[in-house]
């Protein structure tokens, strides 16, 4: 195995293990607000989306990773079936960003990227709430339309406001020149040249 791509599967390994550990923090000690079944945490998102601008390989870690962290940090089931369901936009989202310049993305494309991201992020919570309470039904006080507007719109707004909190990050990271070089190696994106 070649130096540099030694370093690239160490970057990532450690970008994964970092972003997990601050991915489960995040959720413990950040302001929220919950109502029923929805909760908001300031910047809980962030973590997965700045692995989605190193690589798809650490998108996905750092999804299970937080997923199962969740889990185990005894966080209601509700909320580890919402981590979960975060694979449908985070591998797709990652995938994307390895294949254009990820280091100078216009912000008009960054902001469709967001919007996109943040419906599918939508969608596939409300389906992860919804499946979650399927048999049982919701808890009282909670229905349908209270469902599609805290759980859907909630999260779209929600994953929105969680990207341009990651995207200050990843500027700041890439003004670094080890972080720029090891993360254009972790994808094939165009960055590499």
């Amino acid at each position: 195995m070649q130096v540099t791509a030694r370093k690239s599967n160490v970057f990532q390994l450690t970008a994964t293990a970092i972003l997990i550990a601050v991915g489960i923090l995040i959720p413990m000690i950040a302001p929220r607000v919950v109502i029923g079944p929805a909760s908001y945490t300031l910047a809980s998102h962030v973590a997965i989306f700045i692995a989605m601008f190193i690589s798809p390989k650490v998108a996905i870690g750092v999804t299970l990773g937080t997923t199962i962290g969740f889990f185990f940090g005894g966080f209601p089931l509700v909320i580890v079936f919402r981590a979960a369901s975060h694979i449908i936009w985070a591998w797709p989202g990652a995938l994307y960003l390895s294949r254009i310049d990820k280091f100078n993305i216009p912000w008009v494309k960054l902001r469709i990227f967001s919007f996109i991201i943040a419906i599918i992020h939508g969608v596939g919570e409300l389906v992860a709430v919804i499946f979650f309470y399927f048999g049982t039904g919701f808890p009282e006080g909670v229905g349908v339309a209270w469902v599609l507007g805290f759980i859907g719109l909630g999260t779209v707004v929600h994953s929105m406001v969680d990207l341009e909190i990651a995207n200050v990050v990843r500027l700041a990271l890439q003004t670094q020149r080890p972080y720029r070089e090891l993360a254009s190696r972790a994808s094939p994106s165009k960055t590499r040249g």
